[in-house]
Order: C-alpha cells, then structure tokens, then sequence
C-alpha cells in the first residue's frame, strides 16, 4: 500500500468548515481507487479519492448524510431508520419509496498526490489543488477519477453524484496538476468512463458503463449474463459522445465474470493493439468479489477484441490491509483505475477494500 486512510490530513479537507461548524466528526472510510497519469516531470500523480464519512452517523432515531449546499457549504440530512435497509456498509437505501433510492455513509473528494516515478514513493500531496464538489450534480461528492493524457491534454473523468444526475463528468488540465471543470458528459447512471489513451482516425474513444434497475433477458442459451457491461462511444472532441450499437464486454456464464464488469485503467496503446483493464465482479454477500481482467483490441478498430484474458490479472490481496484490519468494512475487493509505462513493466494503480491505494508493477511479458 503507498497511501490509505492515516495519510490523509483532515484539517484540510473541503468540508473542514462545515462539519466543525456542525459539529459533526468526521473520519476518513477510504483513501482508494487512485486514478493514475505520469507529469512532466516524470513523476506519477494519483488522484485518490477520499470518502469522508460521519463519525456518529445514526443519532436520534435517523440516520445522516453528509451533502453539498452550494458555496462551500456541507449540510446533514436526517432519515428514519425504521425506513432504510442499512446491508450496504457504503450506503443506506430508503426503503418507503416508489423507486429504489439511496444516500451514501460518506462524501468524496479527490486528492491529488504525487508519487516517484515507480509509484512507491509519496513525493507530496497537493492539498491546494483538491477536486472537491462544485456543482449541483455532485451534492453526493465526487468519485474514482481516471485520467488520460491525449495530444498533451490531461482529461480526468470521474462519476459525479446527487439526487438530480448520476453521471460522468470531465475535467482537463495542461500540466496534470491544475484541473478545469467541464461539466457532464455522460448523464444519468452511467459511470466508469474512461477515455482511450490516443485518438483514433481522430476520434475520442471512450469506455462506458451504463447502470439501470432492470436489464432484459438473454436467451437461455446465451454465454452472456443481463447486467450492468462496457460499452463504446466515440467522440469528435472529447465532449459529445455517440454510443457504439454493438455490444462490447459482458458479464458472462462459466467464469469469474458472472455478475457485472466496468473499466478499470485506461487503455493504452501497446505494439499489440489496445490494452485495457478492467473489473469483473461475481456474487459473494451484498458486495460481490471484485478481480481485475484483461483485454487486448484491434489498433485501428477496438471494437474489435482481440484477446480476452479469462484469468484475473490481480485479485484482492489480504496481506496489504493486514495492518489496516481495525479500519476494514469490505473485502474481495480489488478495483484497478490506472497503469503507466514505466519501461519492461507498467505500474498499475487500484484500490484495495474501497481503503487505500495499491501499487503493482506488472511486467510487460504478462501480456505477451
């Protein structure tokens, strides 16, 4: 692990002000899914996010969430506990509603933080340069950023979430550090955007991962399973996308995929074609078993998969939270969102238990 919980300064959180004027505490659930880019200056930059949740959440008869009010300003929403089903230790849902509804026990920012250029080294954290929420679609907080570097632009998507949209939004820096806002670009429930790493017959390629509450069956004698999947889109610039008719990465019977699958790192152009990383989930308890996979796609046309690797490339590994056993709340959980070149390997960046940020130097001949 090279960041967690205990490397996070709350005195300088964004909602510092507002909690201490509330007198609400607040306590850091995770420092985790780092998306990953490499600076100018040869160094790598994670960009954590960090769930900051209430230290006493249920009081009264209610439980409480954390949302952003404009201006700066964080306020507590109250809800009866009679009404929620609370199984989900990352949210509690209301149960007396016409439509399945949530809040989640924590609100997330994201800081970015500078490593070394093997990644195993923490630099300095740019406390100044926080993404914090900003707008009214990310009441919620603003969540696992990836982070793709076209034509000397940097653009960081990230799920932005709240009661009116739950969707991607983007941010584009020159330097990797100093992000600009640039609204949503993909709307309600879709999430998991990651942009290709390089046009492509100068499209903007990009995965996505669209979500909804009811997927229409497969045939009975389908190898696919109904379900949140990844799909394409393409892009004359990078902010109105037209999503690809075929079908792309499902989940699938008779493997360790069976429940659902989201992008992970952004791909990356390799002598080989288009490598990518993702997560596939199968069904344990509430939370599912969370491994990262490959795929290899066609240069020119990555709809086009060229291998698709059944073996997990990574699975969650129980010795690196060992001496974070006290701050655990899942497990099984790995969910990588980041790779960069570093020479005979990539360095890989994922969150380990929705905690903190693991680091994984991968060789090239993995991929072979």
């Amino acid at each position: 692990m090279v960041f967690g919980p205990d490397d996070v300064d709350l005195a300088r959180s964004p909602l510092r002000a507002s909690c201490d004027a509330l007198g609400a505490e607040t306590f850091v659930l995770g420092a985790f899914n780092p998306g990953m880019t490499r600076l100018p200056n040869g160094n790598l930059l994670l960009m954590v996010r960090v769930a900051e949740a209430l230290r006493d959440p249920v009081q009264g008869g209610h439980a409480h969430a954390l949302r952003w009010a404009g201006d700066g300003r964080y306020v507590l929403d109250a809800y009866p506990t009679d009404a929620l089903d609370t199984r989900d230790p990352r949210k509690f849902q209301l149960a007396t509603h016409f439509y399945k509804s949530m809040a989640l026990t924590s609100l997330s920012w994201l800081l970015p933080v500078e490593t070394s250029a093997d990644g195993l080294e923490i630099i300095r954290v740019h406390y100044d340069k926080i993404i914090a929420p900003q707008a009214d679609y990310q009441q919620y907080g603003v969540e696992d950023a990836r982070i793709s570097l076209i034509d000397g632009t940097y653009y960081l998507t990230a799920c932005s979430v709240s009661a009116e949209r739950h969707g991607t939004c983007l941010y584009t820096s020159r330097d990797g550090l100093n992000y600009t806002p640039r609204g949503l670009v993909l709307d309600h429930q879709n999430k998991d955007m990651l942009y290709f790493e390089g046009r492509i017959g100068g499209q903007f390629w990009a995965l996505t991962r669209p979500m909804g509450e009811l997927y229409f069956l497969y045939p009975p004698d389908s190898l696919f399973h109904a379900g949140p999947s990844i799909n394409l889109a393409t892009s004359p610039d990078g902010l109105h996308w037209k999503p690809h008719e075929a079908p792309f990465i499902r989940a699938r019977k008779d493997s360790l995929i069976t429940m659902k699958v989201g992008g992970g790192a952004q791909p990356i152009l390799t002598p080989e074609g288009w490598l990518m990383l993702y997560h596939g989930v199968a069904p344990l308890d509430v939370v599912g078993i969370y491994r990262t996979f490959w795929a290899l796609l066609d240069a020119e046309n990555p709809a086009h998969i060229l291998r698709l690797e059944e073996e997990p490339l990574l699975d969650a590994s129980p010795s690196l939270t060992a001496p974070l056993q006290d701050k655990m709340y899942i497990t099984n959980v790995v969910f990588t969102t980041g790779i960069a070149d570093a020479g005979d390997h990539y360095v890989v960046a994922s969150g380990e238990a929705d905690l903190a940020c693991r680091v994984t130097h991968i060789p090239k001949s993995r991929f072979a």
